[in-house]
């Protein structure tokens, strides 16, 4: 899911995943800081935030509503939410999904066989980040020429997220938002002239009960999957080459047996959330795990640490690579369950598959993972690569 705050920003320097061990044993519902947020560490705490949007609003974000811009199906509550949902939804089927699962091996393939040129190449640029915003550019009608420009505007408004929620926006964050505005807003005129058959332009087009998403609605759900579409798959691609590193008989284990990707896909999800947490606000005076949060306070539930709870996962720091059944939390869950998180899936699954093929080792150069909890991965990741004699 979105994160709208990183949780380890006031934590100590140590293994997160540590920390989130302390915390689920010793502090299950702590501050962050004094008279900060309250973090919640167990599976089923989280689980029970993020299931209840009565109680936790996703309705968070301290700016006026004159200064915001329009309505976000991630920072919203019914009845919003649910309109905006509704219309989104019929453009993300699954079956329009799975339309862009050759335009996603190609190219995957083309930004392999470029890695391929060199021994050590940092993984984000090399495949991470371009290979999500091709598909999603793709998706809402990017030209070719624009795409660095979408990267770039992609990498300041979410660098700047929690700035944009709870402060004030940085002047790149404000200029990437501006930018990017103007630009759809140009885009989505021409498609209610002369409609596309892509994504964006099925959302101009779709019609319910409630009516056509108007301009506002549309650059939502735009910055939307600028954000969700890229650095979740981002995050997924580097937790799948870390674990890669970290456990390297799973590259042999996949070579051999295909057939496990999908589940080496969602033990990646857990064992290394592309998330680490997201950001609710109590709309009642609430009692959770026996803590009682006030009215107003904001809530971080930490999807990453209920992803290791031993509560509910079997020897949860070790990656078992066909784990059945894996109820993690790494898309969220209720009712702002990660649109995209088919689409995630996919690219995650094409681009390890293709790794595997290509590649016998992938080591990390440096063994410095702290960037990795960081909103949707590390920024760069530098990796010595292996090839296989015979790739296939």
């Amino acid at each position: 899911r979105i994160l709208a705050t990183d949780s380890n920003e006031s934590q100590p320097a140590v293994d997160p995943y540590d920390y989130y061990k302390h915390l689920r044993d010793q502090a299950p519902v702590s501050r962050m800081e004094a008279d900060g947020p309250w973090q919640v560490s167990r599976h089923a705490d989280v689980h029970a935030v993020l299931r209840d949007n009565e109680t936790f609003s996703s309705d968070v974000s301290i700016r006026p509503p004159e200064e915001r811009d329009g309505p976000s199906m991630l920072f919203s509550d019914p009845p919003v939410h649910n309109r905006l949902r509704k219309l989104v939804s019929r453009a993300f089927k699954p079956s329009h999904i799975e339309r862009q699962r050759e335009l996603i091996g190609i190219r995957c393939d083309e930004l392999i066989a470029e890695m391929k040129q060199s021994a050590e190449v940092d993984l984000v640029s090399a495949l991470a980040a371009p290979l999500p915003v091709t598909v999603i550019a793709t998706m809402l009608g990017v030209q070719d020429g624009d795409i660095l420009a979408f990267k770039r505007w992609s990498d300041a408004i979410f660098s700047n997220i929690g700035d944009i929620l709870f402060a004030e926006a940085s002047p790149a964050a404000v200029a990437a938002g501006e930018e990017m505005n103007a630009y759809f807003l140009t885009r989505i005129a021409e498609l209610r002239k002369n409609p596309k058959d892509h994504l964006l332009g099925r959302l101009v087009e779709t019609e319910t009960d409630e009516g056509h998403l108007d301009d506002q609605e549309l650059l939502s759900f735009c910055r939307l999957l600028l954000i969700a579409g890229n650095e979740t798959t981002t995050g997924l691609i580097t937790a799948s080459v870390r674990v890669f590193d970290e456990f390297p008989e799973t590259i042999s284990q996949l070579h051999a047996n295909p057939e496990l990707i999908p589940t080496f896909v969602e033990e990646a999800l857990r064992f290394y959330s592309p998330f680490s947490a997201t950001v609710r606000r109590a709309s009642k005076d609430v009692e959770l795990a026996g803590t009682k949060i006030a009215k107003g306070e904001l809530v971080i539930p930490l999807m990453a640490s209920a992803n290791r709870d031993d509560r509910v996962f079997e020897n949860p720091e070790t990656f078992v690579i066909d784990r059945a059944p894996n109820p993690h939390l790494a898309f969220g869950f209720g009712i702002h369950f990660c649109l995209g998180a088919h689409l995630a899936r996919l690219e995650g699954e094409i681009a390890v598959r293709a790794l595997v093929r290509e590649f016998s080792e992938i080591q990390l150069v440096e063994d410095d993972h702290s960037q990795m909890s960081a909103l949707g991965g590390p920024s760069e990741l530098m990796v010595r690569l292996k090839q296989r004699s015979s790739p296939g």
